[in-house]
């Protein structure tokens, strides 16, 4: 990776990513002095849990625990710290934040790390509208007075107004498709619809793609490059069949209160409504273990503390996940995640990258 090499301790090396960590520093200190300016309570929360996250296409890392009270088992290191963070939610915490170190397998490359920080926050008797208010807030903080995030050639200010723009006016403005007509089905989109609507615009589908991957394939190709310049962007209200954990928007069944932050075509966050309802998310937990499954043959279990928590009675809350080490890169203009982490992860044969 550009500028970090195996021996990324030899002083040469460290004194030129010095500067980005030094950032990273002040860029973690903006974010705290927001929280503590909007009555936040910081929390931490255990990496070790039965479920590290029930997403088809999260891949985790799974550990054995010894001399338990319950006996030997199975733990996962967690994808995100959602799960507890909702349950301190049930047990009475109003806004609660947390820099949490998570873990995904079969991630790296210049915008991927195995081992990496996320800011996750929640308040509770608030919307979606209100999470993305505070994006706009931690981000100004972030990057100074005045000041732009650069990555991949383009560049943002997020002192200026924002963008907001739906999923649907995304695939209408910059793919020519009506995203929501191959959908009459909000829980069981057409996958052969959306396939021609993309092959007519020239995108690759497969045979085998189901509506996700032609989603994803069109967004990739089509929309993700355009979005967050020369302002960031907030793309919100998603298909309901793409937001596992989100409740479903008032007056629209076809649509779920998700959003996502982009910053210089980069994802920087993800957003919800979050959804309180124990047994449709335990319905939601099912059909994307099912996914899983059909994917690679296997599934995480499901937390079922978590969906009892849902069940004594979470209250009506939004929360948001988003890369620290992304916001660095934008922060200090790094092209690559390993240039603004303190010591990268070793590889298999003991190298790092």
């Amino acid at each position: 990776m550009a500028g970090v090499g195996p021996a990324w301790w030899l002083p040469e090396l460290h004194r030129k990513r010095r500067p980005n960590l030094i950032r990273r520093n002040q860029v973690i200190a903006a974010i705290r002095a927001y929280f503590a300016a909007e009555d936040f309570v910081e929390v931490e929360t255990p990496a070790l849990q039965v479920s590290p996250g029930i997403e088809p296409y999260l891949n985790a890392f799974t550990t054995r625990i010894d001399g338990a009270r319950g006996g030997a088992g199975t733990l996962h290191l967690h994808t995100s710290p959602e799960y507890a963070m909702k349950k301190l939610l049930v047990a009475g915490e109003p806004r609660i934040f947390q820099l949490a170190r998570c873990y995904r397998n079969a991630e790296r490359g210049p915008t991927h790390h195995p081992e990496f920080t996320m800011l996750e926050w929640y308040r509770a008797g608030a919307s979606y509208r209100d999470i993305m208010a505070d994006c706009e807030g931690i981000l100004r903080g972030a990057s100074g007075a005045g000041g732009l995030f650069r990555w991949a050639g383009l560049s943002a200010d997020p002192h200026r107004p924002w963008h907001y723009l739906s999923v649907a006016e995304a695939f209408g403005t910059h793919a020519g498709i009506d995203l929501l007509a191959t959908a009459p089905d909000p829980q069981r989109p057409d996958a052969a619809a959306l396939a021609r609507e993309a092959r007519r615009i020239g995108v690759r589908v497969d045979d085998a793609d189901g509506w996700d991957d032609v989603f994803f394939r069109v967004f990739l190709e089509r929309i993700e490059p355009r979005l967050g310049h020369p302002v960031p962007t907030i793309l919100y209200d998603y298909p309901v069949s793409m937001a596992a954990l989100s409740r479903v928007k008032p007056g629209d069944p076809r649509l779920a209160e998700r959003f996502e932050l982009y910053v210089c075509g980069l994802e920087l966050a993800n957003a919800f409504g979050e959804l309180t309802d124990a047994a449709e998310q335990r319905r939601r937990f099912l059909h994307d273990q099912q996914a899983r499954r059909a994917r690679v043959g296997h599934a995480y279990p499901i937390d079922e503390d978590f969906l009892a928590a849902l069940a004594h009675g979470m209250p009506e809350a939004a929360g948001i996940a988003l890369g620290v080490d992304r916001l660095v890169m934008l922060a200090t203009g790094a092209q690559d995640i390993a240039e603004v982490l303190w010591a990268p992860v070793a590889d298999a044969a003991g190298d790092e990258a």
